[in-house]
């Protein structure tokens, strides 16, 4: 009886044991998507989740941050993902698509902040552009006289600005899916085009007409869609001098030895003025993680934790160290709170 009892006994044990492990979960290993600027963050911090944890590394993919968005909010199952990265805050409109697919918790992470760069090789000269010559050089109507536009026939920078070089228009982007691709959009060519007094007013009489002119991107081959994968934007400008790219400051930041950043309205794109907010095309980095996934998906709290840390997005953190442009010690303090109390978006 007594051995009979014990053997209950170490069988319940064990059972307890297992519910704290891998065991009691549906999926022992963090699944996540989206952008891929966020995506060399998010990479090194599960790798040193893996490493200094009882947990599995997570599966991390570029996927863009609209992508990444469509696949977090398609389902809750454990084939879904269980996190998001994005650079760009998420929108209303995805919001409402979650909550029809029964995502209705979730959690938003900001991680700090990112300049968005226009950046060609070493072997070329740097540019030295305003909001308005980004514009004019990749929008694809442009201003033809008060109150009319026409399409843009811009062939070189100099057509541009006559104080630029004359070399053809060649810039690689991302695509529509990307919110690099977004952040641009709305604050380096939306910034050009309300330079325009005429334009700038128009935002007051038709929204949707000012939207259309200052974020639609030419299609004639000026502006080269090159996929998600920003690391091979930086190999095709290093094979050709003559193009630029637009991405992260982090992707400029690791490859300073073959890369070199334009100067936008006179501010370089650096860590001290994107930080402060003199780079005028500087943006805010996110990740969204669904609550109903915790005590699903072995170590997303943990993950959490590793993430929203001073010895990771911390000015002499790790992720500084990738090129994450850290947020001030007061926002830092208040991100934290937040993410380790699980506060629900609020939008």
């Amino acid at each position: 009886m007594y051995k009979k009892t014990l053997i209950a006994g170490l069988l319940l044990s064990s059972t307890i044991l297992a519910a704290g492990s891998n065991v009691a979960f549906a999926r022992e290993q963090i699944r996540i998507v989206g952008s891929s600027t966020v995506f060399p963050f998010a990479t090194t911090v599960a790798e040193r989740f893996g490493k200094t944890t009882e947990f599995k590394t997570p599966i991390v993919e570029s996927t863009g941050s609209g992508g990444g968005l469509k696949l977090f909010c398609s389902g809750d199952g454990e084939n879904d993902p269980d996190i998001t990265n994005a650079s760009r805050r998420i929108k209303t409109s995805e919001v409402k698509k979650c909550a029809a697919n029964g995502i209705t918790d979730i959690v938003e992470v900001k991680i700090g902040y990112d300049g968005i760069v226009l950046a060609n090789s070493k072997k070329a000269k740097a540019l030295e552009l305003t909001l308005k010559d980004v514009f004019l050089a990749l929008a694809k109507n442009v201003p033809d006289g008060d109150g009319k536009t026409k399409a843009n026939s811009y062939k070189t920078w100099s057509d541009v600005n006559p104080a630029l070089p004359n070399v053809k228009i060649e810039v690689m982007g991302p695509p529509p899916t990307s919110g690099t691709r977004d952040a641009f959009v709305e604050l380096a060519m939306e910034g050009g085009c309300k330079s325009f007094k005429w334009i700038k007013a128009l935002k007051k009489k038709d929204k949707k007409a000012y939207k259309a002119l200052c974020q639609t991107i030419r299609e004639d081959g000026a502006f080269i869609e090159a996929g998600e994968n920003d690391n091979l934007i930086v190999q095709k400008l290093n094979a050709n001098p003559s193009a630029f790219g637009v991405f992260g400051f982090s992707f400029l930041d690791q490859n300073t030895d073959t890369i070199q950043g334009s100067k936008i309205n006179g501010v370089e794109p650096d860590f001290d003025q994107i930080s402060d907010g003199s780079y005028p095309v500087s943006r805010s980095l996110y990740f969204y993680v669904k609550k109903s996934r915790i005590g699903k998906t072995a170590g997303i709290t943990e993950y959490l934790a590793e993430f929203a840390n001073d010895k990771a997005w911390g000015p002499e953190g790790y992720l500084a160290d990738k090129g994450l442009i850290p947020m001030s010690e007061k926002e830092r303090k208040d991100w934290a709170a937040k993410v380790k109390g699980l506060q629900n978006l609020s939008m």
